[in-house]
């Protein structure tokens, strides 16, 4: 016990055994060259630094979350090392048995036996304290290996999504885009001062985002606007909470079903993850649909990917199997939707998916997407998400007919402080990244390789586009004139792509 390391000189914790023997063959000091001592105090002064960086940076949930792994990697370095110690004390009993029981026979056998009888029990006292060794030795490294990972888990967490962010940019062999913010601006004056110019031969599809199915006001103000203009215009009826594959199929259904009744091609129009699904559409059946689609406008579409949903569901992060339990009970069992939904928006199924199926060359592609403004006055804004019904209530009347009337049921607005929320997401995205976003979209990440793209110098939130604000300004294009611009962009993109379409095969 003398040469037991003191834990002050070698700042190692007292729990740790070594064996003399390991000391004297070499094996420890051989380990420790490996894995130096130095190395693992700098590891752990850098886990105590991250961690401090995690407390101000994310919330309490994943503090505690860091003390808990912290807390199950200890016990199993100490549970490691307590299994070791009574192999080593086996090894040293047993050979000090055996050595005290063979000393009689030894005095009478014959030397030949005497000698054969010696050379057995050195190799099993060398093969039982090689086996000691061995054990000892793979306890150590596993413990060694457990705290790796748990500072590998938390660099993860804290790099998040800072290598994804932008990838589309970056990506080889993806076509270049093209700025069409100019033209969109002259567009929305003109649609401004009354000058409307969507053609009635069309019909117009816009495709919801996620969670839609619970906001019944979600794109109703666009399409009562093309509606008052004579257009065809219609709400996908898909399940916004479904996977982006399933919902492909779906919309490709939707389209076949509104060209063949109308006679009409259709003009695509989706918001969020709405734009996400009609892509894939495109993508997936452009064979089946290339001449009954107009176009595709992608408004605020997570199309490269969403920093939110990769965030909650990257493996390998802290919290991350207690992340996904919490995202399963709110998805599945509350909303009754697929997570797959949320994890087809993460950075890596996107990448699988676009990298397999891009969207086809010639179909007229338009990308619009906003910055959230993160003034403080933006905290005290309400948007009408839903409206409540109040029942006819019978009131009764005291005149010569003596009968009840009926009072008109009334309508109710059901606001929320959206841009409130969007403004916080902003804010969390730009301080951990240091990138622009809408509240839940990079703006980087909603330029679709391709496409014609607008780039609006005002501030418009993730949810704006899509639910009307209490304090809309009256001198600034609404939400149901700026996707009027969008698609009449896309129409004129279009007039573009056949005419030059035309002269090729000239």
């Amino acid at each position: 016990m003398d040469n037991l390391p003191s834990s002050k000189e070698e700042g190692t914790s007292s729990s740790l055994i070594y064996n003399n023997d390991l000391m004297s063959e070499g094996v420890i000091p051989q380990l420790f060259s490996c894995f130096p001592l130095p190395a693992i105090n700098e590891a752990s002064s850098y886990l105590l630094q991250t961690t401090s960086n995690l407390g101000r940076r994310f919330s309490t949930i994943v503090e505690e979350v860091v003390l808990a792994d912290g807390s199950k990697t200890t016990q199993i370095i100490s549970s490691s090392d307590q299994q070791a110690r009574p192999l080593l004390g086996n090894s040293i009993s047993s050979s000090e048995q055996c050595s005290t029981s063979s000393e009689p026979s030894f005095a009478t056998a014959d030397p030949s036996m005497h000698d054969r009888r010696g050379k057995s029990r050195k190799n099993n006292e060398s093969g039982e304290r090689n086996a000691a060794i061995a054990e000892s030795t793979q306890n150590f490294w596993n413990g060694a290996s457990i705290f790796k990972g748990l500072v590998s888990r938390v660099q993860k967490t804290l790099r998040g999504s800072a290598d994804d962010i932008g990838w589309l940019q970056r990506e080889p062999g993806m076509p270049p885009v093209e700025d069409g913010t100019r033209r969109f601006n002259e567009l929305l004056v003109d649609i401004r001062k009354g000058e409307h110019k969507l053609p009635e031969s069309l019909v117009y599809l816009l495709v919801p985002g996620l969670f839609s199915n619970h906001g019944p006001l979600y794109f109703v103000n666009t399409k009562r606007f093309f509606s008052k203009l004579g257009l065809a215009c219609h709400i996908a009826k898909i399940h916004s909470e479904a996977s982006v594959e399933k919902n492909a199929r779906e919309i490709k259904d939707y389209i076949e079903e509104l060209y063949w009744g109308s006679g009409k091609r259709v003009l695509l129009l989706g918001h969020s993850k709405g734009g996400v699904d009609a892509a894939a559409c495109l993508s997936l059946y452009w064979s089946e649909l290339k001449d009954k689609v107009a176009g595709l406008a992608f408004a605020q579409s997570p199309y490269g990917g969403s920093p939110i949903a990769s965030d909650i569901l990257r493996e390998g992060q802290l919290g991350d199997v207690e992340t996904r339990k919490l995202m399963e009970l709110l998805i599945c069992k509350i909303i009754k939707g697929d997570l797959q939904a949320l994890e087809d928006l993460t950075y890596d199924k996107r990448k699988e998916f676009i990298r397999h199926h891009k969207l086809p060359p010639d179909v007229p592609v338009v990308s619009f997407h906003t910055e959230a403004s993160m003034a403080p006055g933006v905290f005290a804004t309400l948007s009408r998400v839903a409206h409540a019904e109040l029942p006819r209530l019978p009131i009764p009347t005291f005149g010569p007919s003596g009968k009840e009337e009926e009072v008109e049921p009334t309508k109710l607005p059901v606001v929320f402080p959206l841009a409130a929320a969007m403004a916080a997401c902003a804010l969390h995205l730009y301080l951990r990244y240091g990138e622009k976003s809408d509240g839940l979209v990079m703006r980087k990440d909603a330029e679709v390789p391709g496409s014609v793209v607008i780039r609006p110098d005002r501030q418009m939130d993730h949810g704006w586009m899509v639910y009307s604000s209490l304090s809309d300004d009256p001198n600034e294009a609404d939400a149901s004139q700026v996707c009027e611009a969008l698609l009449t962009l896309l129409v004129e993109l279009a007039e573009k792509k056949k005419l030059e379409s035309a002269k090729k095969n000239e």
